[in-house]
């Protein structure tokens, strides 16, 4: 009986390769002088006796496989066809050219089976519809649904581009560890884990930015990173417990100069993929919008854009006076947006621990990071005490240099102009400390080792951090974040 699990295939040619070269020939020939051997999965099948017809798909392409027992050559025609089935991976060698209806085809002189499927796939024509197998069986979803293929192809070119834009302007990619014992870098709770050989609790790291900027201390003006960050927070439309983000560090640049490069960046990224600024994406309530990131974009100052918008007066002292005054006026929007049924019946916009950075954030989501829409926005110089990485404003007290990028309502980047007094920093880090102690699972401690790398001295540098799977939402037009990771985490299927 024949393997149908050979060891090998010959393959020389590849289907996208074949359609791009062939398609142009006429109805009815034969490519002289020219073998094939190709190699692909059996996605329809038809024709009996002596003339059987296969659709063979591979990297994205199809080709016809047209088989009269007359070009038969190698084994025996009726036993090898019978071996090969819907779903399986097929390898074929012969002659290219066009039927007489003018569809491309290949007519081999020698096919084999070189895997079998054992299990009944979904027709082409109906697709995989159910969503928790497309997730949890994704090569399942890349067999049977094109446009999969598609939105992780959008995804890679993304990557690529930002590589490129990188890399032509100077930078170099480093890589940084991903478990830690100090968890920095970030707002969020980190997973925590343990080393038996250390005999230490270690965390998955929240962000790379605090080995970065060590690196621009040991005096590489340039870096970025490309990877995986992994947060111990809910699961829903927009995040993932691991996402991958890209940072970069540039030595001698501010808020200002980022705002510039990211527009640059990302403007150039949807153009160059899409070939135009603007893009149709659906949301997930069924509505089309149309997106539009030509630049420029507009910028919103948060303390005076909130001030405008909300009618209050946020005052720039932070202290116990300004947390009881935020609490009351969030309060009273809270139970506004109650009365008028924007917010469920004692439904909260800020949980607790209500902190003044939370409040402060609360408020930005509602009269700020909702507005942003179809077009990307700047939220820029936030207060000090929402920002524990980035340095004061020059010219604004309890201010800083920085900035998130917000389209949908959803936070696309952040960047800032780096804190590098360590002194200052050490100050900002003893504040999370405290925000930790009065039950924020979210405020990180004090990295005695970033400081001291500090004393040392970093210079002026921006930093800016752009969220790859949020990037590749918009540009493939989807609104799970589930359908741009490969692998996203579920719930066991028990």
């Amino acid at each position: 009986m024949a393997n149908p699990y050979p060891h090998k295939w010959p393959v020389n040619r590849s289907i996208p390769s074949i359609v791009a070269e062939y398609s142009g020939i006429e109805a009815g020939t034969m490519v002289e002088g020219v073998e094939v051997c190709i190699g692909g999965r059996v996605l329809a099948k038809r024709g009996a006796g002596k003339l059987i017809f296969y659709e063979l798909n591979a990297d994205g392409a199809k080709v016809q496989i047209m088989c009269p027992i007359d070009q038969h050559t190698v084994g025996d025609f009726k036993e090898e066809h019978k071996l090969i089935k819907y779903g399986d991976i097929m390898g074929v060698k012969g002659k290219v050219g066009k039927s007489k209806n003018g569809e491309l085809s290949v007519f081999p002189h020698e096919v084999k089976c070189l895997a079998a499927c054992l299990h009944m796939l979904p027709r082409a024509h109906y697709g995989l519809k159910d969503q928790a197998t497309r997730y949890r069986q994704r090569y399942l979803d890349m067999i049977t649904n094109h446009d999969t293929r598609r939105t992780f192809t959008i995804r890679s070119k993304i990557i690529s581009y930002v590589r490129r834009f990188l890399d032509e302007r100077g930078f170099l990619e480093v890589e940084t560890p991903m478990m830690t014992q100090v968890c920095g870098g970030a707002a969020a709770k980190p997973f925590k884990t343990h080393h038996n050989d250390l005999n230490v609790d270690m965390f998955m790291r929240i962000a790379p930015e605090l080995n970065l900027k060590q690196l621009v201390v040991g005096g590489f003006d340039r870096v970025y990173e490309i990877g995986r960050q992994f947060r111990n927070e809910g699961i829903d439309m927009t995040h993932n417990p691991e996402f991958t983000s890209m940072e970069f560090y540039m030595a001698y640049a501010d808020y200002q100069d980022l705002m510039n490069i990211a527009e640059e960046l990302v403007s150039g990224m949807v153009f160059a993929i899409h070939g135009t600024y603007k893009i149709k994406y659906q949301k997930a309530e069924g509505d089309e919008v149309e997106l539009d990131w030509t630049p420029p974009w507009p910028r919103y100052p948060l303390c005076e854009t909130v001030e405008e918008r909300g009618n209050l007066k946020i005052p720039r002292s932070f202290d116990q006076k300004t947390l009881d005054y935020l609490e009351v006026e969030m309060t009273k929007l809270e139970t506004k947006l109650q009365k008028s049924g924007e917010l469920k019946p004692g439904e909260p916009i800020v949980g607790k621990p209500r902190t003044m950075a939370r409040l402060l954030d609360g408020f930005a989501g509602h009269y700020i990071e909702d507005q942003i829409y179809a077009k990307p926005g700047f939220i820029t110089e936030q207060p000090q005490i929402m920002s524990p990485l980035a340095k004061y404003h020059r010219d604004k007290p309890g201010i800083t240099e920085r900035f998130e990028c917000f389209i949908m309502g959803k936070e696309l980047m952040n960047a800032f102009t780096e804190l590098n007094n360590p002194m200052k920093q050490r100050e900002c880090f003893e504040d999370q400390a405290k925000a930790a102690a009065q039950g924020d699972d979210e405020a990180q401690g004090i990295d005695e080792a970033f400081v001291t790398a500090l004393e040392y001295g970093l210079p002026p540098t921006g930093g800016l951090g752009l969220g790859i799977d949020r990037m590749t939402m918009f540009l493939s037009n989807k609104n799970n974040i589930k359908e741009v990771i490969l692998f996203p985490q579920m719930k066991s299927d028990e």
